[in-house]
C-alpha cells in the first residue's frame, strides 16, 4: 500500500461521508462493486485517472481535493528530501525522452542533462538534445536549455529553443514511486515546421533504449487511447507500470 493511495483513498471516504452516501451508494454511481470500492478508500488499489475523474464527480469536487488536500498549492518537495530514496528520477543527473513523429514516420529521442541547481533548492538547470533517429544514425536536431521542478507526483521541464525563443517544450513525467527505470508522460510546445501547437506522448528512461518496433508500438497513440481521451475530451498519459 502507497501513501499516496492511502491518502487518497482517506480524502475519497471523508468526502463521501460529507455528501453523506454510502459505500454501496458512491459505487454505484461510479458503476463500481462496493468491494472495489472499499479497496479504494483503503489505499488497497491504485486509481487510474478515469476512474479518480468519475469519483471526483460523484462528490462534486475538483480531483485536485482528492489528490492534494485542503491546500491549493501542490507540494513541492526538495530533491535532497528523504523522497529522493524513493524514486531514481529524483537523483538521476541523465534521462533519455523518447516520442513518435507521426508527421516525418521516424522515432526521436533526447538526452536531459541535469546540472547544478539554481538560488531556487527546489529547481535545477538542465539541457535537452533532440534527435532523429535515420538509416545512417542518429541526426541532432534541437539544442534547449531550461529548468527541472521536481514534486511529489511529476516533474516538470521546461526548455527553451536557443535560436527561437519562440519555441518552448514543456515536458511533463510521473514521479513513480516503485522503483523503475522508466516512466511516462506529456511532451507539448510549437512545432518548428509549421508553428502551430503540438504535443507528444513520450517514455522516459533511466537507460538509453534501441529504436525497436516495440518501442515505436509503445509510443504510437492506439484506439484504446483515443477512445479514452475522446470520453474526457482532453489528452492524458497515465501512470502505468
Amino acid at each position: 500500500m502507497s501513501k499516496i493511495s492511502e491518502h487518497v483513498g482517506q480524502q475519497i471516504k471523508k468526502y463521501r461521508k460529507i455528501q453523506g452516501l454510502t459505500l454501496q451508494q458512491l459505487a454505484d454511481k461510479i458503476h463500481k462493486s462496493r468491494a472495489s470500492m472499499s479497496k479504494y478508500e483503503n489505499g488497497e488499489i491504485v486509481l487510474d485517472i478515469e476512474t479518480l475523474y468519475n469519483i471526483s464527480d460523484a462528490l462534486n469536487v475538483e480531483p485536485s481535493k482528492l489528490i492534494d488536500g485542503p491546500s491549493k498549492k501542490p507540494t513541492v518537495l526538495s530533491p535532497m528530501s528523504n523522497f529522493i530514496n524513493k524514486s531514481p528520477f529524483f537523483r538521476a543527473n541523465k534521462l533519455y525522452i523518447y516520442f513518435y513523429d507521426g508527421r516525418y514516420k521516424r522515432l526521436k529521442d533526447g538526452v536531459i542533462d541535469i546540472s547544478q541547481k539554481t538560488k531556487d533548492d527546489n529547481v535545477y538547470n538542465a539541457t535537452l538534445f533532440i534527435s532523429t533517429f535515420t538509416p545512417k544514425g542518429r541526426k541532432t536536431e534541437i539544442y534547449c536549455s531550461g529548468k527541472v521542478i521536481y514534486s511529489d507526483m511529476l516533474i516538470r521541464f521546461s526548455f527553451f529553443n536557443q535560436f527561437n525563443a519562440l519555441e518552448e517544450d514543456l515536458l511533463y513525467i510521473f514521479n513513480p514511486l516503485e522503483l523503475r527505470d522508466f516512466t511516462q508522460g506529456l511532451l507539448c510546445g510549437i512545432s518548428s515546421v509549421d508553428l502551430m501547437p503540438c504535443a507528444f506522448k513520450c517514455l522516459v528512461t533511466l537507460t538509453p533504449q534501441n529504436p525497436s518496433k516495440q518501442l515505436k508500438q509503445q509510443l504510437t497513440i492506439n484506439n484504446e487511447e483515443l477512445r479514452h481521451w475522446q470520453k474526457l475530451n482532453m489528452m492524458i498519459i497515465d501512470n502505468l507500470g
